[in-house]
């Protein structure tokens, strides 16, 4: 018993030590990153504004609050680290958890969170790159007569984060259809039969993320549908080796 506890406890040890390592490996990572994108904090907010500064009648937004000039770029900063860190960080939980996964185990997880980080990026360029221009043109023409389309700088920022991020999170539908596959909670043959429901689901989110207009609404639905296919053919892949 005494031998069996000291094992155990040399174990969990060792994985406190594994655990507390990484993260400071992600915490350093982190503070470099965030070091030296706060340099550049000013124009990286006016890179993510852009988008909308080109649509705006006075060519520049508002700060409400006294300390907003300073503050929302550093909020930005920090952000954009976080996002930029994303692989360095899906890297160090591969290295932690991977002692305890078997040889095949192995070889899967580290495609998987890398194409996984992929997808999101590819998420954040088509919102900004796609759905950013088409939104805000829209809310700067409809805009009423005697009003004037100034938005706060904090407001903009949450703003675009939110969509950014959902963008970022819609992207993942192919990985999140492997992994329901991989686990067996789904069947790839069930993902094919709600193929139907997917294409209607993905329009329903082109209308409402999309303005309303149908070219609009369609760019953004196509997008989705497309990811739900991807999924159907990776899955496809998955339930080949599982058998």
């Amino acid at each position: 018993m005494n031998k069996s506890g000291n094992l155990r406890s040399t174990e969990a040890l060792h994985f406190l030590v594994e655990f507390r390592k990484r993260l400071i490996y992600s915490l350093i990572v982190l503070f470099i990153l965030f070091a030296v994108l706060m340099y550049f904090a000013n124009h990286l907010y006016t890179w993510l504004a852009l988008p909308l500064l080109k649509y705006l009648p006075q060519g520049h937004l508002i700060a409400t609050e006294i300390v907003s000039p300073f503050f929302v770029p550093f909020k930005l900063a920090f952000m954009a680290s976080m996002l930029l860190a994303v692989p360095f960080f899906l890297y160090q939980l591969w290295a932690f958890i991977a002692p305890a996964l078997y040889g095949h185990e192995r070889r899967l997880i580290w495609p998987f969170l890398l194409t996984s980080a992929l997808l999101f990026y590819l998420g954040i360029a088509f919102a900004y790159f796609i759905i950013f221009p088409m939104l805000f043109h829209f809310l700067a023409r409809i805009a009423p007569a005697g009003v004037m389309l100034s938005p706060d700088i904090s407001e903009y920022l949450d703003f675009s984060i939110k969509l950014i991020l959902v963008f970022g999170s819609l992207f993942e539908i192919p990985m999140v259809m492997v992994l329901l596959v991989s686990t067996r909670l789904v069947s790839h043959a069930r993902l094919i039969k709600w193929r139907p429901y997917a294409i209607v689901g993905a329009f329903i989110i082109g209308m409402l993320l999309a303005p309303p207009d149908v070219l609009s609404q369609t760019i953004l639905a196509v997008p989705i549908w497309l990811l739900y296919e991807i999924g159907i053919l990776l899955s496809r892949f998955v339930k080949v080796e599982a058998t």
